[in-house]
């Protein structure tokens, strides 16, 4: 008897740092399918505050308690990313409107080069569509507590990267 496939999903994103709204996403995905990459991903439209390196070892200290959380970083385009890990659905999240337009044009393209994957568009928890990136970072520049916005595990990552350039 053939063993069943296993369904592999991915969640892309920059995560400049990732925060709590992008865990809630995450966790969701990784109730539906068995293996979920959590792939930091370059924009080269953004100006990061956290290189590549960095961002990916904070996605891995917020994650590290989901259990078939793979995180993995990647330059290339999403859709090839998918053939190559075979997945069968790139997750994503949105928080408003202007989210949700941006992904489904996303989610056309990268269908038209890999079909095989599908988008699969998950709204953000209406308690958590306040927090972003953006206003993350934000509130790192001015000193501010990232407590209820971030994951433990990356607030004490980012806490060392802080201290690290400092010296």
């Amino acid at each position: 008897m053939k063993e069943k496939e296993k369904s592999i999903a991915i969640v892309p994103g920059s995560f400049d740092p990732i925060t709590n709204g992008h865990i809630d996403i995450l966790r969701r995905a990784s109730e539906e399918y068995d293996k979920v990459y959590l792939a930091v991903m370059i924009n080269s439209n953004k100006n990061y505050m956290f290189n590549i390196s960095q961002r990916t070892n904070i996605a891995k200290a917020a994650v590290a308690d989901i259990p078939n959380v793979e995180v993995i970083c990647s330059e290339g385009m999403l859709w090839e990313l998918a053939r190559d890990l075979s997945a069968v659905a790139i997750v994503k999240g949105y928080r408003n409107d202007i989210d949700l337009e941006y992904e489904r044009s996303m989610a056309e393209y990268n269908s038209a080069h890999y079909p095989e994957a599908q988008t699969v568009l998950l709204q953000a928890n209406e308690r958590l569509t306040d927090v972003s990136s953006t206003a993350v970072r934000g509130k790192i520049l001015n000193g501010e507590p990232l407590d209820g916005i971030l994951p433990s595990g990356a607030i004490n990552e980012i806490n060392k990267i802080i201290a690290e350039q400092k010296l």
